[in-house]
């Protein structure tokens, strides 16, 4: 398969926001992610490193549009679409930053993905 078509599967797929991620948006739209640190080895480190047992991701102002849009509904093609037609040029090249965006969003388990 080749890297386009590896693109193009990827761009259908259905984003979800995942349980247990509590998120709130401040007066500029910019959306903070609340992940609850928890598990025995997350107790370890909050008692002996004093990590925190809440931690906040801010995030930037495109991907703070996209966080509501992950609706368990929207393709990442669709998702793409109110993006750019708000962001302009500025969210370009739109679909390889939304597949970047959501491939990081993947690797911190900040997404679910749907089933068509």
């Amino acid at each position: 398969m080749s890297r386009k078509q590896q693109e193009e599967n990827y761009l259908e797929r259905i984003p979800a926001r995942p349980d247990g991620i509590e998120w709130s948006a401040d007066s500029d739209g910019i959306v903070t992610l609340e992940v609850h640190n928890t598990g025995a080895m997350n107790r370890i480190a909050q008692k002996l490193l004093k990590k925190p047992k809440i931690s906040y991701i801010h995030l930037d102002e495109i991907g703070s549009f996209v966080w509501p849009l992950m609706d368990g509904e929207r393709t990442i093609m669709d998702i793409g679409e109110p993006v750019e037609a708000h962001f302009g040029d500025k969210a370009k090249p739109i679909y390889e930053r939304l597949v970047q965006f959501f491939s990081i969003l993947e690797s911190y388990g900040f997404v679910q993905w749907k089933n068509k």
